[in-house]
């Protein structure tokens, strides 16, 4: 990249060359079939005080946006010894992953209809079903990073998938559910009928023999997608130090090797994990590692940008991102997931006399106190699953269920969904990943 960046600043430059594809059918009505490209640029320059960003669609003009930035700060001749500057990493080279056959751009918008299309009559017509809804989305992003310390490479990011939404009602009955999967590859979006089609069996059971819980406590089975709801919302926000900069109570709150969780719980965040919180470099061109959470209940990390893990004292860990060209870098989760334990899922449901297995989710949140919503779930008695319920609302404060966990399953499961996503400040639906075993606790609240 012929660009030169002024002397007394640190300066970087995130160039994005992005192709997506959104397809969307309602009851056969063919909505939205749309592809498109841009190539767009994020400038941001730093004197030591202050940051100066600008993002720009004309990348040819990339000069004259730093020329400006600069304008507007003061040299700093000492800015390579600012403690922020000295964290950056000076990464080089192409890390590009997905190309040729791999490469979302080279299958054909055909391709992508057919496929979408060979799954709607799972739920087209179908017993019960009133309304369904199918959406396909892809997106290829090629990043070429370049700094004013050295950095300079390129890498790619990659999703794709698929959602199917459908409405079932028996008499004053109503159910919605959805079978929704994505991946790295649209390779891995085939033959996926069978697993649509049990969740269709799954959600008419539900909708005809379903009856109201009776609200109280109860030990309750997460499944490894709501489990991964959970270790998100609940402790990965959490872990994105931001919100501890300038608040000295909760940074001792947050002191590291402190006792949060039952000791068979580990918390990892690692953006190398397949999915679409897969990101070898953040925004901030820092490559992707391991990062635990918690590690064997102990609090034994966090979530850094440059600028927080300057403020705290700690390294960087790959979290810095932006939703795309026009948004700064913050911190931000990849994927986060809970790590395996030893029981297999008929040895958690056999430990239960009466309790609650959680499924599938609406949608889950809070982070002193957190809450879920099931859409599949059911009871547990005598160590066995028996009849599915309705539960509005499943909840607990978070500390109190890190010490209830009392068992994992032995398998970890890592969900990608093609729609939402992460929100935070303004910079929302972020692609991110998670997941984890079949997670037992003790004791959670259920309405």
């Amino acid at each position: 990249m012929n660009v030169r960046f002024p002397d007394g600043f640190y300066g970087d430059i995130r160039i994005e060359d992005v192709f997506e594809t959104m397809l969307q059918v309602t009851l056969s009505n063919w909505e939205q079939i749309k592809e498109r490209a841009y190539k767009a640029a994020f400038i941001r320059l730093y004197d030591g005080k202050r940051w100066y960003y600008a993002s720009t669609t004309d990348v040819d003009a990339l000069q004259s946006e730093i020329d400006s930035l600069a304008a507007m700060g003061t040299p700093n001749a000492a800015i390579a010894d600012d403690p922020i500057v000295r964290l950056y990493e000076t990464n080089t080279g192409n890390h590009q992953s997905f190309t040729g056959e791999d490469d979302v751009r080279s299958v054909s918008l055909a391709d992508k209809r057919g496929l979408l299309e060979s799954y709607i009559p799972l739920v087209d017509g179908k017993p019960y079903v009133e309304l369904w809804r199918a959406n396909y989305i892809d997106q290829h992003v090629v990043k070429t990073f370049v700094s004013s310390k050295g950095a300079d490479f390129t890498h790619d990011y990659q999703r794709t998938g698929f959602r199917i939404f459908f409405k079932l009602s028996h008499g004053e009955e109503k159910f919605g559910e959805m079978y929704d999967q994505a991946a790295n590859y649209f390779r891995d979006l085939g033959g996926l009928s069978a697993r649509i089609e049990e969740r269709y069996k799954k959600a008419v059971e539900y909708l005809l023999n379903a009856k109201n819980i009776e609200p109280g406590s109860y030990p309750v089975i997460l499944s490894p997608a709501a489990a991964g709801v959970f270790a998100h919302e609940s402790f990965g926000h959490k872990s994105e130090s931001d919100f501890m900069i300038g608040d000295e109570a909760m940074r001792k709150e947050w002191e590291l090797g402190k006792k949060v969780g039952a000791s068979i719980l580990s918390i990892i965040e690692d953006g190398r994990k397949d999915g679409v919180g897969r990101i070898p470099f953040d925004d901030e061109g820092t490559a992707a590692r391991e990062n635990y959470l918690i590690k064997d209940g102990v609090l034994s990390g966090r979530l850094h940008s440059a600028v927080t893990a300057a403020s705290l004292g700690e390294g960087l860990t790959g979290n810095a991102r932006a939703i795309n060209f026009e948004f700064e870098p913050i911190v931000r989760m990849t994927t986060t997931y809970i790590g395996a334990g030893t029981n297999t899922l008929d040895e958690l449901i056999a430990g239960v006399d009466k309790g609650v297995l959680v499924e599938t989710i609406s949608h889950g949140s809070g982070m002193s106190t957190f809450t879920m919503a099931p859409r599949l779930a059911y009871m547990i008695r005598d160590g066995k699953l028996a009849e599915p319920v309705k539960a509005s609302v499943v909840s607990g404060s978070v500390f109190e269920t890190l010490g209830e966990i009392d068992g994992l399953s032995d398998k970890v499961e890592m969900l990608s969904f093609a729609l939402g996503g992460c929100g935070k400040m303004e910079q929302m639906p972020l692609p991110v990943g998670f997941g984890g075993p079949w997670v037992r606790v003790k004791k959670l609240d259920v309405r």
